[in-house]
């Protein structure tokens, strides 16, 4: 009988920064990684991790200035995929990921595009991306920066609870301990002892400071590896017509909708992290 092991916390030293990753299903000799979006931590995989790593090997590193990882010291130069890859590439260096699949949320789908179409070309064998296209929805990216530009601050865990449900309600479906892990993995203590969100709020310079990060069918062109894109139905990011012609040009993804969520996919349901694992058991 399979027994789960625990999830193994790492820091590890990039670019001068210490960087925070978690480690799923030690000793298997498969591997996938996962990056998060925007303003998420890599506990954001969890489910989909532990129930992977019963065959893979997982990493799911919090980005710079996010979750337990440092906050960078140069926003402008270093809140973007230029530096990002740099953090993903010693990630894969020193975790020995020569050969393996990737799964990305939004921002983390954007960053495998680069990957998967740029240095990483022979090595990514399997890509998954979630509810993000090659470009932005101008619309999207204003919903996103309201609230993650100015984060809140609460006296209570229960009251950020509310304020994140509310927020990340596109996600669809949670369970009452998946939106309970979601509040304690995401959150800081700030000096006067109130709460706010785990992240550092100039991460956002990426879309003033960087406007053309985002701008990615070039890249998405060029990758090989076989491609999964998962849309929300709802989705306001990865628009309809932008999902249709990811399979038409570069890798011609494969695309599957999710009903019942927008912006993005949880990655937490039967139903979805059935179409995930089919996806990467596909000879």
């Amino acid at each position: 009988m399979f027994k789960q092991k625990e999830p193994v916390s790492h820091y590890i030293n990039v670019e001068g920064y210490e960087i925070h990753v978690t480690e799923w299903g030690v000793d298997n000799p498969s591997s996938i990684l996962m990056w998060h979006g925007l303003a998420r931590t890599g506990r954001d995989f969890d489910h989909l991790a532990e129930l992977l790593s019963k065959r893979y090997r997982v990493l799911c590193p919090d980005t710079l200035g996010r979750g337990l990882s440092q906050w960078g010291q140069n926003p402008k130069e270093e809140y973007c995929f230029d530096f990002y890859e740099k953090i993903a590439l010693k990630v894969c260096e020193i975790f020995g990921f020569y050969h393996f699949d990737y799964i990305g949320t939004s921002m983390g789908g954007a960053l495998g595009m680069r990957l998967a179409g740029g240095p990483l070309r022979d090595n990514i064998n399997r890509l998954v991306i979630n509810d993000i296209a090659p470009q932005l929805a101008e619309a999207a990216v204003d919903r996103i920066l309201t609230y993650a530009g100015s984060p809140p601050s609460f006296e209570t865990i229960g009251q950020l609870e509310d304020y994140l449900q509310t927020v990340y309600e596109p996600y669809g479906y949670l369970t009452d301990e998946q939106w309970r892990l979601m509040v304690e993995t995401s959150y800081r203590r700030m000096d006067n002892g109130q709460i706010t969100l785990h992240y550092d709020p100039k991460m956002v310079t990426q879309f003033t400071a960087h406007p053309n990060d985002y701008d990615l069918w070039e890249t998405y062109e060029k990758i090989k590896a076989e491609t999964l894109v998962l849309r929300g139905a709802e989705s306001d990011l990865l628009l309809t017509e932008w999902a249709q012609h990811m399979t038409e040009v570069g890798p011609k993804a494969h695309l599957i909708e999710i009903p019942g969520c927008g912006h993005a996919p949880a990655l937490n349901k039967t139903q979805q992290t059935h179409i995930i694992e089919k996806f990467l058991e596909n000879d």
